[in-house]
C-alpha cells in the first residue's frame, strides 16, 4: 500500500484549492506551513489539514501513528470499509501525487499517481494526538481499487478532489459517499523509476 507521497504544491496552488472547497485558511499560517518534499516516507513529517474552529489549520505531523501492540509497527494505511468515523479526527493530507510500487526485487518499479488537471490533491486520513514526547500522528484511509490503479495495486489511497474536502472534514455527508475510488481518468499515472526485474535482458 501507499507509504510514499510527494508534496510539491504551492502556496497558490493551495489557497485555490481551499476557496474551490469553501474552506477557511487560518490567517496565521503561509507557505512556511507547506514545506515541499519530493517523497513522504513512514516515519517522515508531513502538512496536514484540520479544523480548528471555523477554519482549518496545517499542522506538520508524522506519518504513522503508533501501534496498538507494542511491537507492532506504525499504522500508516487504514482500511475505511465498514468503519465509522464520526469520533475520529478527521484530516486532509496535503499531496501533489502518491506512489505505489511493483515487483519484488529492489529497486522496485515505482508508479506516480497524479489528480488529472489539478495540481493539489488531499488523501482523506485520520490524526492522533502523540503521547509523552511523540508529536501528532496520522494515517491515510483505503479502500477498493479504482479502474486508474488497479492495474498496479489491489487497493489504494482515498484521493479527494477540493470539492469533497469539506464533506470529508465536517462528515456532511456518509463515508461510504465520500470514501470510494475515483472513476476512469480521474487519475494519471507515470512510471519514474523502472525496477531491475523489468530491464531488458542483456543475453
Amino acid at each position: 500500500m501507499c507509504n510514499d507521497y510527494e508534496q510539491k504544491v504551492s502556496w497558490a496552488q493551495y489557497r485555490a484549492a481551499m476557496r474551490e472547497a469553501d474552506l477557511a485558511i487560518a490567517e496565521r499560517q503561509s507557505g512556511l506551513d507547506l514545506p515541499s518534499a519530493a517523497d513522504v516516507w513512514i516515519g517522515n513529517a508531513g502538512p496536514v489539514v484540520r479544523r480548528a474552529g471555523d477554519v482549518v489549520e496545517l499542522a506538520q505531523m508524522r506519518f504513522g501513528m503508533e501501534p496498538a501492540k507494542p511491537r507492532g509497527g506504525p499504522l500508516f494505511n487504514l482500511r475505511s470499509e465498514g468503519r465509522h468515523f464520526a469520533t475520529s479526527n478527521r484530516c486532509l493530507v496535503i499531496a501533489s501525487a502518491f506512489y505505489e510500487f511493483t515487483g519484488t526485487a529492489y529497486p522496485k518499479t515505482k508508479h506516480r499517481f497524479t489528480l488529472t488537471g489539478v495540481p493539489c490533491m488531499a488523501i482523506a486520513g485520520i490524526w492522533r494526538a502523540g503521547s509523552g514526547n511523540q508529536p501528532d500522528a496520522f494515517a491515510l484511509l483505503t479502500t477498493a481499487p479504482g479502474p486508474d490503479v488497479a492495474p498496479v495495486h489491489n487497493r489504494q489511497i482515498v484521493v479527494l478532489r477540493p470539492e469533497a474536502w469539506r464533506a470529508w472534514l465536517d462528515l456532511s455527508v456518509p463515508e461510504a459517499e465520500v470514501l470510494r475510488p475515483l472513476p476512469a481518468g480521474a487519475l494519471s499515472v507515470e512510471i519514474v523509476r523502472r525496477g531491475r526485474e523489468e530491464e531488458p535482458a542483456l543475453f
